[in-house]
């Protein structure tokens, strides 16, 4: 595989850790950049962002508002274009959306004629899968949302939660390469908020799935991630790169630890030096 060497503003890391870490991502973004052209003049975006993330790991990109962070989701969805830099999953180049990617938006993005079992069904409708196996997987979805005794309910009788948890379903019935989730629980109450962490938390470990996570809360991402990337001020970069290093099993218990409390404090004051720089 091609070794992309960093320029010179990138976090300082060895070529051959590059070069490994390369070998063994699922996804890796190099060098990508995005500009937007106006009457104005162009405005940079994004500059030099390089990330990876590895098989089965809980990614969250967290940075000040106006940092990029969902522009870059996008980006990796294949729903916007980058200006220049590579986006490759699975050694394949992303050019657009495709079914290798599930992605969760911030607003609940059900078909209001569809009840729960046929939201979670369509895309493998699409794929022509056989009925019996779709039902297999949605009631297994039901399931590990909690959400069986709703399967025949519609959208607007559900919760901003439950509508969310549908969401993820949906996305997860089919398979993605990687899911993509844009601040999926930021419009929710504190309580709601708190128990889809939990879920979503529950159902990482249970579905590993491989997940790119955008939120402006410090505390959800470093309870739920395995790796934080945390963006500069416009135009976005990577400033720091860290490690979760908390346990597998993760209750809300471990929101009072040592450990937990410095890893948020250490984001929260990367993120804060952003602002006043």
């Amino acid at each position: 595989m091609a070794l992309f060497k960093r320029k010179k503003n990138n976090l300082p890391i060895l070529e051959e850790h590059i070069e490994a870490n390369l070998a063994n991502s699922t996804i890796y973004v190099r060098d990508l950049q995005k500009v937007y052209s106006s009457a104005k003049g162009d405005v940079t975006a994004m500059k030099d962002v390089n990330i990876n993330v590895m098989e089965n790991e809980f990614v969250s990109i967290v940075g000040p508002s106006g940092c990029g962070k969902s522009t870059l989701l996008r980006m990796i969805a294949g729903l916007d274009t980058a200006t220049s830099g590579q986006i490759v999953i699975q050694d394949n180049n992303i050019i657009g959306p495709g079914a290798d990617r599930g992605m969760v938006f911030q607003s609940y993005t059900l078909f209001p004629w569809m009840n729960v079992e046929n939201n979670i069904k369509f895309g493998l409708k699409l794929k022509k899968m056989p009925t019996e196996k779709q039902d297999e997987i949605v009631d297994k979805y039901l399931k590990i949302i909690k959400l069986e005794k709703f399967k025949k309910s519609y959208p607007n009788e559900l919760s901003g939660g439950m509508k969310q948890r549908v969401a993820i379903a949906r996305a997860l019935a089919n398979s993605p390469e990687v899911l993509l989730m844009d601040e999926p629980f930021s419009a929710l109450d504190p309580q709601t908020k708190t128990d889809m962490q939990l879920l979503m938390r529950e159902i990482w470990q249970i579905e590993k799935p491989t997940v790119i996570f955008v939120t402006h809360d410090i505390e959800e991402a470093v309870y739920l991630s395995s790796k934080i990337y945390v963006l500069t001020s416009r135009p976005g970069t990577v400033k720091a790169e860290i490690p979760i290093l908390l346990p597998y099993e993760r209750t809300l218990a471990l929101k009072d630890t040592p450990e937990f409390i410095e890893l948020r404090k250490r984001v929260n004051s990367l993120i804060e030096h952003e602002g006043i720089s």
